[in-house]
């Protein structure tokens, strides 16, 4: 134990001292993931994988003159953050499990480029390599040059001692991962020729780690929402008639990276009037106007955690009888479904109680027909690393777990679009709304939009 942590120690200062291209990968707002949790995720992953040898590959860069990116152009694969921490363009991890025990971990890093033209650091900036710096972000110990790994990978592999001849190799399916060359003709097609190695889909054995958050997931997800929640208030009290929807789309984005968001969890969502009834409106280009309602469907991302709210406000300040209504009965649905978050319950319900709820509240608020009849969309789901993220929609809560409650009612032939979304993280004893900070009530949105008003 001694030795591990002297070990740890010289890794750490050896981090601090190196060139800034290797700390460069530790600079982002939300800061390095902790070693120990990035150890245990993959220590939980060779758990699941019992005898095997999982195989994945960093993400792929974007083109910024062809593929237009709006952030950067390069956004590391989820699961290989979730287990490495790092950022590294063309590069592989390798995890060998033996009797459900990690037996090795593998990074393939390329080595530092001063030379090629458009990829060199002078082009793309410095970037993580082989070296004590890598060790001490990733926690791997056997960090390797990327060069080498088509020839050791078919090796680590298929060679007569790789547990994955009692288990399965595993890879991701999918754009970048499962169909990249080297893995379609070097694993894949040996495995589908008859080597005697059976295949795993390595996103079934990962989503179930990332549905339940650890330590450093939750907080940096805190960050996230708490930066959204911000933005919704100042959205609210910014809204004016005769704005136009990018206006506040604009605001918004500002909030998110000032405070230090590197990114968007997904296209902002500013819709008002028609557009408050289409669910995944990112254009943002209307001109707001008095009686409207505006749909503001937004989430940072910090730290590779995505937030997801929903706020819904009247650009004129006040709503409307028939709009604060609709509103109430939303808001009231969505209450109930929140309160019966717990551990045990699961999506699938929740969709029932709120619908249920609709049902028996309705009134003639939605005409001769109940009201659940203009909610066209699913009550829930799982946010994480992705805003819709992975995980089977079926599993029972547990805590650690952190899913969205968005019921919402839409009446395209009165322009008009109600939807209010929080993000609730599921307890030990119940649940906690992560987003509270953001004004849900009516009255509170309104107060919000009064007091920017004033002289």
């Amino acid at each position: 134990m001694e030795n591990v942590v002297t070990q740890r120690l010289l890794a750490a200062l050896l981090l601090l001292s190196a060139p800034s291209f290797a700390a460069a990968q530790a600079g982002s707002p939300a800061g390095a993931v902790p070693v120990e949790r990035l150890e245990a995720r993959r220590a939980a992953l060779a758990k699941r994988l019992g005898n095997g040898v999982a195989v994945l590959r960093s993400s792929t860069e974007r083109s910024i003159e062809g593929d237009y990116p709006q952030d950067s152009d390069y956004r590391e694969d989820n699961d290989f953050f979730y287990l490495t921490g790092a950022e590294a363009p063309e590069s592989w991890l390798v995890l060998v499990a033996r009797d459900s025990a990690l037996a090795q971990a593998i990074l393939y890093l390329p080595v530092r480029d001063t030379v090629t033209p458009y990829r060199s650091e002078q082009w793309v900036g410095p970037r993580l390599n082989p070296g004590p710096a890598a060790v001490a972000l990733t926690g791997i110990q056997d960090v390797r040059a990327a060069d080498l790994a088509r020839k050791q990978i078919p090796a680590l592999v298929f060679g007569p001692d790789s547990p994955a001849r009692a288990g399965m190799v595993y890879v991701k399916p999918g754009p970048g991962q499962g169909d990249s060359p080297f893995l379609r003709d070097s694993i894949l097609g040996l495995a589908q020729a008859g080597a005697g190695i059976r295949m795993g889909n390595l996103t079934l054995e990962t989503a179930p780690l990332r549905l339940v958050k650890d330590a450093d997931e939750i907080a940096r997800l805190r960050r996230a929402i708490a930066l959204t929640t911000s933005a919704e208030q100042a959205a609210m009290g910014a809204v004016r008639p005769g704005m136009y929807e990018y206006e506040i789309e604009a605001l918004i984005e500002y909030i998110f990276r000032r405070g230090g968001a590197e990114r968007l969890g997904f296209p902002s969502i500013v819709g008002s009037g028609p557009n408050s009834v289409a669910l995944h409106y990112d254009t943002n280009r209307r001109r707001m106007e008095a009686g409207d309602v505006v749909v503001m469907d937004i989430g940072a991302e910090f730290g590779y955690l995505s937030a997801d709210v929903t706020r819904t406000a009247p650009v004129s300040g006040t709503f409307t009888p028939r709009q604060r209504a609709i509103y109430q009965l939303v808001l009231a649905t969505q209450q109930t479904a929140i309160d019966s978050v717990r551990p045990g319950m699961t999506i699938p319900r929740l969709n029932q109680i709120a619908r249920g709820y609709l049902q028996a509240h309705s009134d003639t608020l939605c005409g001769n027909v109940t009201c659940d009849k203009y909610f066209v969309h699913g009550l829930s789901h799982w946010l994480g690393m992705d805003v819709h993220d992975v995980g089977n929609i079926q599993t029972p809560l547990a805590p650690g777990m952190v899913l969205t409650v968005e019921p919402g009612i839409y009446l395209p032939h009165e322009a008009l679009g109600i939807r209010i979304e929080d993000d609730v993280l599921v307890t030990a004893d119940g649940h906690e709304v992560l987003s509270a900070a953001a004004p849900r009530r009516p009255e509170e949105v309104e107060a919000v939009m009064r007091r920017s008003r004033r002289p």
